[in-house]
């Protein structure tokens, strides 16, 4: 399948003050890497909400890194809220989304956006400069920051993170759970949906669907396998932080591009509901290769809604309020309705022939190992059952 040649979705330009990648010494549990959370506290008492809208902030943990939060929800709000889960797209950051963020809450939604790791008000992830050595009963290394730099695997991680942290939140009706996600993240929740049940509806806006993009002709495919190579030999690191792409914030790790196509994942996201939202004269990409293509491969409820007069960016400033209300309609109907309601679960009978250690379902199987889920664990010779993406199993002998 083809795909554009440009460099892929873009943000306007971060209007965070840029970081120098810095080094500075790791001693024990890092005490250093929690200081961002006083800039949390600064920037949410500069933010005034509307009245009708409760604000705060919070801190969830990626891969054991700190992450910063903002949650939204209506004022008078007692009962549990379904929940919309929103990030940003290419060099941008939650506050960034603070518009879109009250408009959902007033809308009746709880609502969380928040910052990747290295990126905004976030902690970010550290890597040794040198190795560790262990001195009185502390581990010492020199560390650098991974900031400001574009990641789609660790983003699409990141937002897999905070569904888990939002499903655990008291205010949240874990059941009617959506991801929202805009230009380079509008590829991102198709990736998310695929991966995470948790999720019944999403949205993306002027979404990219695809970063093959690094290796679709001989020059980019040398240039990413090169980086890939050298990367993984110790010969450069990461790129330098918030370095421009283009007219983007933030240097791409190229090799991760390669593996990120969320169009490839859209048949795994059927008993989600879709809407994509695109711009007509849409610059960045050709939308036929990707929100449309993304569009026409789904299977299940989906939508695609075409925002007239506008290029990329008008997304978010003459026609921000009509994305605003398409979106709201979208999560108003698949998520305050029962999500069971409306998805009939189809049941294809299995061809495999069943036996007691030939488990149907991932959690008979998990009875199988777990005592705790009332099974027994398997004699030693226990046949090895693999589950395919479609819920059915292959079995083959160990």
């Amino acid at each position: 399948m083809s795909t554009a040649v440009k460099y892929g979705p873009e943000f306007r330009r971060n209007s965070l003050i840029r970081r120098d990648l810095r080094s500075f010494v790791l001693v024990g549990v890092v005490t250093v890497i929690g200081a961002g959370s006083n800039l949390v506290a600064d920037e949410a008492a500069a933010f005034k909400p509307p009245n009708d809208v409760d604000y705060r902030t919070g801190s969830i943990i990626s891969e054991g890194t700190r992450m910063s939060a903002e949650v939204f929800a209506p004022i008078d709000a007692t009962a549990k809220l379904p929940t919309i889960v929103m990030s940003h797209g290419w060099g941008g950051t939650a506050e960034h989304l603070r518009p879109d963020g009250v408009a959902f809450a007033r809308a009746g939604f709880l609502v969380v956006a928040f910052d990747y790791r290295g990126w905004g008000k976030s902690d970010a992830r550290v890597i040794a400069k040198s190795p560790p050595v262990v001195s009185e009963g502390k581990l010492i290394a020199e560390v650098t920051e991974v900031r400001g730099v574009v990641d789609p695997i660790d983003q699409t991680t990141d937002i897999l993170n905070v569904i888990s942290w939002v499903h655990g939140e008291e205010r949240c009706d874990s059941n009617r759970i959506g991801i929202w996600g805009s230009s380079f993240s509008g590829g991102h929740v198709v990736y998310v949906a695929a991966r995470d049940p948790r999720v019944k509806a999403f949205v993306s806006q002027v979404g990219s669907m695809d970063g093959r993009w690094v290796i679709q002709n001989p020059d980019l495919r040398k240039l990413t396998f090169d980086h890939a190579s050298k990367r993984s030999h110790g010969q450069i690191g990461y790129p330098r932080p918030f370095a421009k792409f283009g007219g983007m914030t933030g240097q791409p790790v190229w090799e991760k591009l390669m593996r990120y196509a969320p169009i490839e994942d859209i048949h795994r996201c059927d008993d989600c509901a879709k809407l994509f939202i695109i711009a007509e004269h849409e610059e960045l990409f050709d939308n036929k290769d990707h929100a449309i293509a993304a569009h026409n491969r789904a299977k299940g409820i989906k939508k695609l809604v075409t925002v007239k007069g506008i290029k990329h960016y008008g997304i978010y400033t003459e026609k921000r309020k009509e994305a605003q209300q398409l979106a709201t309609d979208w999560f108003r109907e698949h998520l305050t309705a029962n999500p069971a309601d409306k998805r009939p679960v189809s049941k294809k009978p299995s061809t495999q022939k069943q036996s007691h250690y030939s488990p149907e379902t991932a959690f008979e199987y998990a009875k199988l190992v777990e005592p705790a889920l009332g099974g027994r664990r398997p004699p030693r010779r226990c046949p090895l059952n693999v589950l395919r993406s479609d819920g059915y199993k292959r079995v083959r002998k160990s």
